[in-house]
This record gives structure tokens, C-alpha cells and sequence, in this order.
């Protein structure tokens, strides 16, 4: 970003709150809001703390306004009272050996409920003091999500007569509006009221920024591979641990705990940034780590306890009405922290994964084991023949069902019958492994490298399985999360805590009106960009994997060239600055970039449209077969009927103008004209595009490349959002292309695996040399030799399709 983005930022002395889920904001996050009494019009004049602010505001939008969301915390609190009341009752109120007629003199009689009901009095009589503690501990839990239920009740209120005061926004409306049209409102409530007094206008980048501090902070960490801690477990190899439980105390430690290194929810510790005292910091962290541990294994039987009850009655229905639903899959805590952009919020983010989700479950299901196929047939006709003749012999006579286990044995064939049908392919399955993975990286964006050309292969799908497990191992792993988060805490976060020291001070940037902010999300090219993701000018440099490299970014016709250095240590891996800066251009159309960044889209827009234009040379070399792999993916059917609709007219090159609405001279967001599915609320980016006039360009490599019409001959016209999608997603394989093209013209595809991350242990001034030695075009500095940073691994670079 430019400088003026990293200007000093004093503080506002409030205490902050989590800008994770709502349901996750500290109780004590201090006031809020400084209201202005002299009239209801300046009332939101001059927020302590926008952070919080946005944030509530932003779930507000997402969760249907004020009465659904205070009914679902409500009812919540209902929930757990129902939990813990119900399996004490289960526990200790209820006569098994009447209910099963273990009792001779109770063979002779029917047995009623209320007969197997021990009386109030005998059951409390007899609860034991494991009991005891266990409701009093629950109660006390209980209680501080009720205080936290009311302080939202005030909080949200307060929300709502913002949306319907300043925002003129009713709660009955918030699912017709998207969340760039209230977004856009809160910009001009801006200029009027000036909420934030730092700033007389607040761009898109800023209201991102103060939603998504923390989760870019976590995004970019797992970028970087710090986090989350690979475990080696006998029989399964290396699997990647993150669950909800682990993640919240991550989150605790790093973010908005007491200890946490923030002073508030805006501003990092100055001590963070001092290079002398990161031995000192990192010390202090590993001890509040082991304390951290310690406390989640001595409550590691209340969670564990809890987490089995709360998966047997949430699960319990669902397993009988669908037995199958666990072999469902989904998506894990690791995959959506991988696949995420920065700055993508959470209804950006699960559009994305839920378009992805059926190229990603078709490829996961083309891999069968033939072995597994025979004996699943086998075990499946033994079973089905006993299945088949106790349920005829139920028909005819309904006594068989008295008999003794019969009905358990009905079930249990039920369900071993279901197991096996799962494990037999379908017979009409095609098998298509690379189109398939095309289809899934249009739509996830991130994908490892050396996965290109080999996802026919059970390792990849096995590396797959870690983004995209089975619903019953999710399961599994949130069970036995707190038994294993105390360990993952002790022996894998702990000493990591100074790359954790390192990581804070090396990426932290304040911007004015916002505060301190990770430096990846400012999306700049320059310092966070990779040369082998852009489209190089003559010149950039060879990228090596161990040296700091300077390179010329390509910027429009009639703009000057802007010299970038970057090394690896300071690069996002996987092309994450790049593709993060696209999609978040596509998203806000009305989003000014600063000059490096629209330097990067315009040169990224003019490659794309000289190389659908035909032209050709050793320039142009990198991106002949774009074509075809879009048409590959096209030709995969798996991206859904919209989507094949808009790139086979994409495809054609069709010049058709795109149809206006009638409301065109309406205001942006006071009604749309096409109807969207699910309703607006969420929409990735501004319903109407074509209504905003004098918007800064896009990259919009598949309206404006391969023509604006979107005709296809179905009678339909696909909505602006559905447009930004394919056009993110052809962008996508575009860059993808650019990129491996890249690696290859220039002989770099190296591949170093199984390398530790010596890197971020090297003292501040090291990691400062390695920055200040690289060579720039025209300069005599000697490059750093390649065992400084040979310990790095590889950057982890997404696939596009096979080779062939």
C-alpha cells in the first residue's frame, strides 16, 4: 500500500472485542458507543470502538436483524438448560432394570413409563458429588452466556436503531439488500456524521479491515504455514489439526485474550515492535501457553462430557432419518482458513465453498478401492437376506417385533446395509480426476502445486481429504478435541512462541483511521506479491527460490514502470496477495486501489485481453493455452448449469450487449430487477453492477474478455452476482496459467518438501539483511546465498489441470 495508508495512528483508549463470531466477543469489551445527546442525528457521531461496531453490524445483516437473532440466543440458553437437565434425568432418574424387565415379578405385567420414573425425591436424593460439581459448574456457564445474552440484547438494539435510523434500513428489508448496499450506506453515514474522526471518508478497504483484523491475522498465519500444528499419528501419517475448541484458544492467546500481544482490538503492543525484546515476549507467551494447557486439561472432562452429549442429541435424529449423512462430507476448520482470501468475509467465503462443493464430493467419490467394492457387495447381500426376512416376517405377524433384540437388529442391518451401498461406486461414475480438480480450483482458488497433473493419485486425494473430510471424522475430531488441544497446545503451539513474536512485529502496518492491521491484508503487490503470479514485464528478473528478487511490475499503456522488490520470507505463498487482490476488486467495484495495485489489474486485464485477442510471439507464450483449459473447464459440466451456461457463451466470444434493466435509473440497491435465490443477504458482491457508473475497471476476464453477452439460449439472464463468480473463477485458472507458465519458461519448479521453517527462529537483524542486501535493477548489491533461506520450503502453488 502506499505510505500515506501506514501514517501513525493513536489509539482510542477502549477495551476491544473479538472480531470473530459474535457469539465469541468478550462480555467485557467496554463501552462501545459515546453517544452525543444533543440530537438523534449526531447520536453515532465519534465510535470508541468501530471494530466491535462493524462487526455487530456486519452480523446483524447476515443473521435477519435483531429478532432472529436475540430469539436464536434465547433459545440457545434453552438449549443447554435442556442438554444438562435431560442427561441428569436420563442419569439418574430412570429405573433401567424395570424398564429392560430385569425384575422376575415384572415379566408378567406391562410396563409403563411412569413405572420406570424413580420419584423426584429418591433421584436428587441420589445424585453423587461428580454430579453435583458438574451442575454447578454447568450453572455457573450457564449464567455468564445469560449476562452475555443480555449485553447483546443492548448492543444489538443499538445496532438496529442505527440500521433503521441512519441507514433508513428496516429489518424486514435486510434480506433484499446486499451487504455492499449497506456497506455503501454506512459510507455516506460517514460523511455525515463522522463516526470515524480520523477520516472523513471510509473506503470498503477500511470497514474490511476492521471486520476481518484478526481472521486476516489468522489467514495469513496459515499461509505462512505457523499455523495450525501437524501431528504425525501412527497408522495415518501427518494430519492437520484444527478444531473449533483448538481454534477458540488460539484466538484467545493471540487475538483478545488478557494475555493476548493486542492492547486492544486496534492496536498491538508496543513492546511487539521492539526486535530487543522479542526473546522476552516470546518467553512470556510460552508461559501463558503452558497455563493455557494446563487449564484446558483439568476441565478437559466437563468439555469432553459436554461435547459427547451435545454430538448424541444433535446427531442422534439425524443419523435414524438419514443414516448416511455422515459419510457426507465437508468442509474443515483448516481447509477454510487455507482457501480463504483476505479480506473475504464469511458470506463471501461460503458462496465460494458451496459452488465448490459438488466438483469437490464427485471428485472425492471417483476413487474406489475394487477390494473394498467386493467385500461391501458381500457383507451387503448377507446382511440385506436377514434384513429382508425379519421385516417380511414382521409383516406378517407384528409380534416378531416383541421378540427379544429383534427391533435392534432390524436397526443395526439398517445401517450396515447403508454403510455398504456407500462404499459401492455408481455404476455411471465418470472417471475424470483433472477436469474435476479444475472445477474445484475455479471455485477454491488455492490448491498445492504438485497436485498439477497428478490428481489421479490416492496421495492427492488423501491431501485433499484434509481440506474436505468426511462428516463423521469432523465429528470425531471435535469429540476428542478436548483431549488433544491440551497437547497440541503444550507440545506444538508452545515452542513456536517467538515465530508467533516474529510474524506479529514483521507484519503489522498502522493505517490511519484504522489502527495496527497485518500487512498482508493491505493486498500490495510490492512488498507481499510473487513475480511468477504477474505478468512480467522484460524486466523482471529470475525469481530464485533462496534470493531477494526485484522484478518491474507491468503497468498500463502510458504509465511509467514501478520497480518491486520482494523476497520469499516477505511473500505470500500461493499466490495469495494476487488472487486476494482480484477477488476483492471484482467484489467492490467502487474500491480505488492504490496506484501498484491497479497498476497489477490493468496489466493483468491487457495480457488477458491480447492473449484472447490471438496474438502471439515469445511474449505471449505463457498464456496460448488458456483457451483450452477454459474450455476444459467447461467441458467438466461440474461448475453447475449457470455457471456451463455463462462460460459457453463466455466461450463464443458473444458480443451481445448485456440487457438493462428498466430501473437502471433507479438507486443502486432500492430494488433489484432479477430475482436472486436465497435472497440478497447473500450476494458476494453489488447486485447491479452495470448501475454504477464511472467505476473504476475490473478484471473481468470473462464479461469483458471473452464478451459482454451472456446469452444462452435457455431464455435466462444470469444475475451480476453469478457473473462475478464465473468471472472470478476464470480469472482464477487465468492467473494459475500465467503462473505455471511462468515456472516453467523460466526452469524454476522446484519442489523442496519435508524442509522445517528455520527461518522465522533467525534474529531480526538477519531477517532485516535479507531484505536490505537483494539486488534492484541497476544496483551492485550481491544477492543472499541460497543456504540463507534453504531451509524454506517450497511455496505450496495451486494446480490448474493435467499436463496433457
Amino acid at each position: 500500500m502506499t505510505t500515506t495508508l501506514e501514517a501513525s495512528y493513536q489509539p482510542l483508549q477502549a477495551f476491544g472485542s473479538e472480531l470473530g463470531d459474535v457469539e465469541e466477543t468478550p462480555h467485557d469489551s467496554g463501552v462501545m458507543i459515546h453517544v452525543v445527546p444533543e440530537s438523534s442525528r449526531a447520536r453515532w457521531n465519534h465510535m470508541e470502538d468501530l471494530d466491535a461496531f462493524f462487526t455487530r453490524m456486519y452480523h446483524y445483516h447476515q443473521k435477519h436483524g435483531f429478532a432472529c437473532m436475540m430469539l436464536q440466543e434465547v433459545l440457545e440458553l434453552f438449549q443447554f438448560v435442556f442438554v444438562v437437565v435431560f442427561s441428569t434425568f436420563l442419569l439418574h432418574c430412570v429405573d433401567y432394570p424395570v424398564l429392560f424387565r430385569d425384575h422376575p415379578h415384572t415379566n408378567s405385567t406391562k410396563i409403563s413409563l411412569a413405572d420406570a420414573v424413580i420419584p423426584t425425591g429418591q433421584c436428587v436424593i441420589s445424585f453423587s458429588f461428580t454430579t453435583w460439581a458438574c451442575l454447578c459448574v454447568a450453572l455457573m456457564f450457564w449464567l455468564l452466556r445469560a449476562f452475555k445474552v443480555v449485553c447483546h440484547i443492548f448492543q444489538f438494539w443499538d445496532i438496529k436503531c442505527f440500521y433503521n435510523t441512519a441507514l433508513k434500513i428496516s429489518d424486514s428489508e435486510l434480506d433484499n439488500l446486499t451487504w455492499h448496499e449497506v456497506q455503501r450506506r454506512v459510507r455516506e453515514v460517514q460523511k455525515e456524521q463522522q463516526m470515524c474522526i480520523h477520516k472523513t471518508d471510509l473506503s470498503e478497504l477500511d470497514i474490511y479491515h476492521r471486520i476481518l483484523r484478526f481472521k486476516n491475522y489468522m489467514v495469513a498465519m496459515v499461509n505462512k504455514s505457523l499455523l495450525p500444528p501437524r501431528l504425525q499419528v501412527p497408522l495415518l501419517g501427518e494430519i492437520v489439526f484444527l478444531t473449533h475448541g483448538l481454534k477458540y484458544n488460539l484466538e484467545l492467546l493471540l487475538f483478545w485474550g488478557p494475555w493476548a500481544p493486542f492492547e486492544n482490538s486496534w492496536h498491538l503492543k508496543e513492546d511487539y515492535r521492539k526486535a530487543a525484546k522479542r526473546h522476552e515476549l516470546a518467553a512470556a507467551l510460552s508461559k501463558h501457553i503452558l497455563w493455557l494447557a494446563v487449564a484446558n486439561l483439568l476441565l478437559c472432562p466437563l468439555i469432553l462430557l459436554w461435547q459427547i452429549l451435545h454430538g448424541f442429541f444433535t446427531y442422534t435424529e439425524i443419523i435414524k432419518r438419514e443414516p448416511g449423512s455422515l459419510g457426507t462430507r465437508c468442509w474443515s476448520q483448516y481447509g477454510r482458513l487455507y482457501l480463504r482470501h483476505f479480506n473475504e468475509l464469511d458470506h463471501e467465503l461460503n458462496a465460494r465453498l458451496n459452488r465448490a462443493y459438488s466438483p469437490a464430493s464427485k471428485y472425492m467419490n471417483i476413487f474406489t478401492s475394487p477390494l473394498m467394492t467386493i467385500i461391501a457387495k458381500n457383507i451387503m447381500f448377507v446382511a440385506g437376506a436377514f434384513l429382508a426376512v425379519l421385516v417380511l416376517l414382521s409383516v406378517i405377524d407384528e409380534d416378531t417385533l416383541t421378540v427379544e433384540h429383534v427391533l435392534t437388529i432390524i436397526t443395526g442391518l439398517t445401517a450396515l446395509v447403508a454403510v455398504c451401498r456407500g462404499l459401492i461406486p455408481d455404476e455411471n461414475i465418470v472417471w475424470c480426476p483433472e477436469t474435476l480438480m479444475t472445477a474445484v480450483l475455479a471455485h477454491v482458488h488455492y490448491l498445492p502445486d504438485d497436485w498439477r497433473g497428478r490428481a489421479h493419485k490416492n496421495s492427492v486425494r488423501d491431501q485433499f481429504t484434509q481440506l474436505f473430510p468426511y462428516r463423521v471424522v469432523h465429528l470425531l475430531e471435535e469429540i476428542l478435541s478436548p483431549i488433544i488441544t491440551p497437547y497440541v497446545l503444550w507440545f506444538h503451539t508452545r515452542p513456536r512462541a517467538l515465530e508467533f513474536v516474529d510474524f506479529y512485529r514483521n507484519f503489522t502496518v498502522e493505517v490511519v483511521g484504522v489502527g495496527d492491521v497485518c500487512s498482508f491484508a493491505q493486498m500490495d503487490v510490492r512488498r507481499h506479491g510473487n513475480p511468477t503470479w504477474q505478468t512480467s514485464g522484460t524486466g523482471a528478473q529470475k525469481p530464485g527460490p533462496a534470493s531477494t528478487t526485484a522484478y518491474v511490475m507491468p503497468s498500463s499503456v502510458g504509465e511509467q514502470q514501478v520497480p518491486c522488490a520482494s523476497n520469499q520470507y516477505t511473500q505470500a505463498e500461493d499466490g495469495k496477495t494476487e488472487l486476494s487482490l482480484v477477488h476483492f476488486t471484482m467484489t467492490n467495484p467502487h474500491w480505488q486501489p492504490p496506484p501498484d495495485a491497479e497498476s497489477f489489474v490493468d496489466a493483468l486485464r491487457h495480457q488477458a485481453k491480447r492473449d484472447a485477442a490471438g496474438e502471439t510471439g515469445p511474449a505471449y507464450a505463457p498464456y496460448a493455452a488458456y483457451s483450452a483449459y477454459a474450455a476444459q473447464l467447461h467441458s467438466g459440466s461440474s461448475l453447475g448449469p449457470e455457471t456451463s451456461i455463462m462460460l459457453s457463451s463466455f466461450l463464443r466470444g458473444s458480443q451481445a450487449p448485456r440487457p438493462q434493466s428498466p430501473n437502471s435509473s433507479q438507486t443502486p440497491g432500492e430494488g433489484p430487477p432479477v430475482a436472486v435465490r436465497g435472497g440478497l443477504s447473500r450476494a458476494e458482491g453489488p447486485f447491479q453492477l452495470s448501475l454504477h457508473k464511472g467505476i473504476p475497471p475490473v478484471v473481468s476476464l470473462g464479461a469483458s474478455v471473452f464478451g459482454s453477452g451472456v446469452g444462452s439460449g435457455f431464455g435466462t439472464e444470469p444475475a451480476e452476482g453469478e457473473l462475478t463468480a464465473t468471472d472470478m473463477s476464470l480469472s482464477t485458472l487465468f492467473l494459475h496459467e500465467v503462473h505455471h507458465k511462468y515456472l516453467r519458461r523460466r526452469g524454476y519448479q522446484e519442489h523442496r518438501e519435508n524442509t522445517s521453517r528455520a527461518l522465522w527462529q533467525k534474529p531480526h537483524h538477519e531477517m532485516a539483511g535479507i531484505c536490505e542486501e537483494s539486488p534492484t535493477p541497476g544496483s551492485s548489491g550481491t544477492a543472499v546465498p541460497s543456504q540463507t533461506l534453504g531451509d524454506r520450503p517450497a511455496e505450496r502453488t495451486p494446480l490448474l489441470t493435467s499436463k496433457h
